[in-house]
């Protein structure tokens, strides 16, 4: 039988809500990129998505949706048409990502389902880099501004979060656009 320190343990993300079992949480939630900051054993967890939302975090909780879904869309476009065997899977990884980011809006907007989005994309992957280039950089300023401007703090957790994850993924396409 394990010792102590390698027994499994059941984690949870405070910012998307799901679960991870692991010997230690993981350095990102694998399911929306959060930063092990917001990982915690899942019977440690606060993850509240039941907020009460001011017309102006409404209206910030909408725009969030529409930009996941817009971004999951053109990932998952890119990752069945792009021409690089690594840009497939690290388009189709950002897919699922920000798939879970707009799940949290819907969480937050207490939408039963999330919308569908259609977006197209590229076949070269250079041009694919540089759509994802400019669609975080557009994320990150909407969260970054959002963060600071909200009413509700979790919805400053949330945006401040995000601001962190977006930049991760910046930091993916400035790297191969080199």
């Amino acid at each position: 039988m394990p010792k102590g320190k390698d027994m499994a343990k059941l984690y949870r993300c405070t910012i998307c809500g799901d679960a991870y079992i692991g010997a230690s949480p993981p350095a990102n939630c694998p399911f929306c990129g959060a930063h092990m900051e917001y990982i915690v054993e899942a019977k440690d967890a606060v993850v509240n998505f039941d907020v009460s939302l001011s017309v102006k975090d409404q209206a910030k909780a909408e725009h969030a949706l529409k930009v996941e879904i817009s971004n999951s869309a053109f990932y998952m476009c890119a990752a069945n048409q792009t021409d690089d065997p690594e840009g497939k899977i690290l388009f189709k990884a950002l897919g699922k990502i920000e798939a879970e980011h707009a799940s949290i809006w819907r969480k937050i907007l207490k939408l039963g389902s999330v919308p569908p989005g259609k977006e197209s994309c590229y076949t070269p992957n250079v041009e694919n880099l540089k759509e994802s280039h400019a669609r975080e950089i557009r994320a990150i300023d909407f969260y970054r501004k959002a963060a600071s401007e909200s009413d509700h703090p979790r919805l400053r957790q949330i945006f401040a979060a995000l601001v962190e994850i977006e930049t991760d993924h910046l930091h993916l396409s400035e790297e191969r656009l080199k």
